[in-house]
């Protein structure tokens, strides 16, 4: 059976992937038994280098824990200054003002085409030397500005792309029954893109996330890589072990935000489908002999 995007596949394509697969998966698994090997004849699979994260609680809750909120905080933060102010700057660079449009847009590329590190380098100095936020607070203040300007950009770009990507007619339409232009943006617009960005917002997120280790790297923010970082010194030669159990932590909160924003756009979806009464053959003959009634006896 063929499809809009490809021919169905015959045989031949069959057998090939087929083939494909199994090559691909006897592949993975020599890698993984030549990593566990590796790992064993090294002494990294010693229970002795596993055993704090599994029979006690200080690992937890001296260095994994605190770094875990850390990392929790800064990326909240950002992601809650990021995305109003990304959702601001995406709409004021489709502006019909030049002099909103053009400021916007010089925001948006000056941000974007500076890395986040950098960033977060310039808003510890500005926060040390203009500022009298204390010593202690800086890293978080810092990394969390250099993530709200990064990414705010980059969402600001998603914003609009999203509503680019809409049919001109949605806006033609929503202009010739009267709609100004803020209402066509809030009551047109918006609401549809949001599916379409949404994959992408989540993405960005993602990165937020993940970014705030950069902040543990230089700054000496106390996020969770740091602190395994700082573990693993504590503990002894399980820097393995700590390094792998962060990136547990790390792919199960990327999960949960990725699991999250797939129900919500599931949502979105399911909201946004018509739920008129579908109306039958009969019932539209119906309707039609009683309109032909009412129009004849006027």
């Amino acid at each position: 059976m063929s499809s809009v995007l490809y021919d169905a596949q015959g045989p031949r394509a069959k057998r090939r992937n087929v083939v494909f697969t199994v090559v691909f998966l006897a592949a993975l698994a020599v890698l993984l038994w030549w990593v566990f090997s590796t790992l064993k004849d090294k002494g990294q699979l010693e229970w002795a280098l596993w055993k704090p994260f599994f029979t006690g609680s200080e690992a937890w809750t001296t260095y994994i824990w605190p770094g875990l909120e850390n990392t929790l905080k800064a990326a909240a933060l950002a992601m809650v200054i990021a995305l109003p102010l990304g959702a601001a700057l995406g709409i004021a660079r489709l502006s019909d003002h030049v002099w909103v449009r053009v400021p916007a847009a010089v925001v948006v590329e000056f941000f974007r085409a500076i890395p986040v590190l950098v960033l977060m380098i310039f808003g510890l100095a500005l926060f040390a030397e203009y500022t009298n936020v204390s010593s202690d607070d800086r890293p978080l203040y810092a990394v969390v500005t250099g993530l709200v300007l990064y990414n705010a950009s980059v969402l600001a770009e998603i914003v609009r792309a999203g509503i680019l990507s809409l049919p001109k007619g949605q806006a033609e339409a929503a202009m010739a029954i009267g709609l100004r232009k803020n209402q066509l943006m809030r009551l047109v617009l918006l609401p549809q893109a949001v599916t379409a960005m949404l994959p992408a917002i989540v993405s960005q997120l993602v990165v937020i996330l993940k970014d705030t280790a950069l902040g543990g790297a230089v700054l000496t923010f106390p996020e969770l890589l740091a602190s395994a970082n700082t573990m693993s010194g504590y503990y002894g030669a399980n820097v393995i072990a700590s390094f792998t159990v962060v990136a547990v932590i790390y792919i199960a909160l990327n999960f949960a935000l990725t699991s999250f924003a797939s129900w919500l756009e599931r949502r979105l979806r399911r909201g946004k489908k018509s739920t008129g009464a579908v109306l039958k053959v009969d019932d539209a003959q119906v309707a039609g002999a009683a309109g032909t009634g009412a129009g004849g006896g006027v």
